[in-house]
């Protein structure tokens, strides 16, 4: 490996971290005018498009630490976005599950989210997003984390 590789390496690491903090920053900006930090607008979107979820496992599926998960569950149950339901088979799972007011809460404000993605993303042409999203993913492969 010559020193030429290993720079170019190091230039693509800091810019996919900068492109990533700076995309996230306004996003983040936009999900807190909603009421909401951007915990909770995951795990409010998870349970939306993917159904109940075991509070065990959500921490997995956003990449959030296990025990902030339960201050996060507290918080939206308060707002009257989710309920905990017991697991009718086994005692030890409970369930995160949205309420009719979180489903139209999430419904009213995602296409506003997904449009403010859109434009973020709207530099880049078709190919170039599926070139983008293919060589993201191999990096993302190689080392079994993605």
């Amino acid at each position: 490996m010559s020193s030429e590789n290993i720079s170019q390496s190091l230039k693509l690491f800091i810019v996919l971290s900068r492109a990533y903090r700076s995309i996230n920053e306004q996003v983040n900006k936009r999900i807190q005018t909603y009421g909401l930090n951007p915990t909770e607008f995951a795990v409010l979107e998870l349970l939306y498009h993917k159904g109940d979820q075991p509070l065990q496992q959500i921490g997995g599926k956003i990449l959030l630490a296990s025990g902030s998960i339960t201050y996060v569950v507290d918080k939206l149950e308060q707002k009257d976005y989710l309920r905990r339901v017991a697991c009718p088979n086994d005692r030890r799972v409970t369930f995160a599950q949205i309420t009719e007011k979180g489903k139209e809460f999430i419904e009213n404000i995602f296409p506003e989210h997904e449009q403010k993605i859109h434009e973020i993303m709207s530099v880049l042409s078709e190919e170039e997003k599926e070139s983008a999203i293919e060589l993201i993913k191999r990096v993302g492969l190689s080392v079994g984390k993605y």
